[in-house]
C-alpha cells in the first residue's frame, strides 16, 4: 500500500499577506539582540498554528495588552515561551491597545473599576498637582479595571479560540 497523499490547502489572501508581513524564523535568529536567546524562540512549537498553542497565545496577548500599558509584545513573548504560546498571535493580540486606543481603555479600565469599588467621583486635582497626585486619584479604580479586563479577556480569548476550533472541526467534518 503506499501512503496516502496530502492534499495541498489553499491559503487566502489574509494568510498570505500575514506570512509576508512577519519576519522569517532566519531572520529572528540573525538579529544580534536575540542571539542568547534564538535557540528557544525559534522552537517549531511556538510558532505553528495548532488550536491549543494559538489559544495560548490569544490568552497571553489579550493578558498583556490590558495589564500593562507599554511593552506588552515583550512581556506576551517571554510569556509565550514559557507556557508554549504562539509567539506571532500573542504579539498580534496585544495590538488591541495600541497608542490610539489606549486612552479609551484607560478610561473604561477607571469606569470599571468604580463601578465595582463603588468609588465616589476623584476630587478636582489642583492645576498645579503633579502627576502622583492626579494618579493617585484615579489609581486604584484604574489597575482594578485592567486587571479584570486583563484576567477576563484572557479566558474569553481562550475559551473562544477553544470553541471556534471545535466549530471549525465539526464542519470540516461534516462536509465530508
Amino acid at each position: 500500500m503506499s501512503a496516502p497523499k496530502k492534499v495541498a490547502r489553499k491559503s487566502s489572501h489574509w494568510e498570505d499577506r500575514l506570512r509576508a508581513s512577519l519576519p522569517t524564523r532566519e531572520v529572528l535568529a540573525a538579529h544580534p539582540w536575540l542571539k542568547p536567546v534564538a535557540h528557544r524562540l525559534l522552537d517549531p512549537q511556538l510558532w505553528r498554528l495548532q488550536h491549543e498553542s494559538v489559544a495560548r497565545g490569544v490568552a497571553i496577548g489579550l493578558f498583556w495588552a490590558f495589564a500593562l500599558p507599554v511593552a506588552q509584545i515583550l512581556a506576551a513573548v517571554v510569556l509565550c515561551v514559557w507556557w508554549r504560546g504562539n509567539i506571532a498571535v500573542a504579539a498580534g493580540m496585544t495590538l488591541i491597545t495600541n497608542p490610539l486606543t489606549v486612552g479609551f481603555w484607560l478610561w473604561l479600565a477607571y469606569r470599571v473599576g468604580s463601578l465595582v469599588l463603588v468609588a465616589p467621583p476623584p476630587a478636582p486635582v489642583a492645576e498645579n498637582a503633579g502627576v502622583l497626585t492626579w494618579l493617585a486619584s484615579v489609581g486604584a479604580p484604574t489597575i482594578l479595571g485592567m486587571g479584570i479586563f486583563a484576567v477576563g479577556g484572557a479566558a474569553a480569548g481562550y475559551i473562544t479560540v477553544k470553541l471556534a476550533w471545535r466549530v471549525r472541526i465539526w464542519f470540516k467534518r461534516r462536509n465530508r
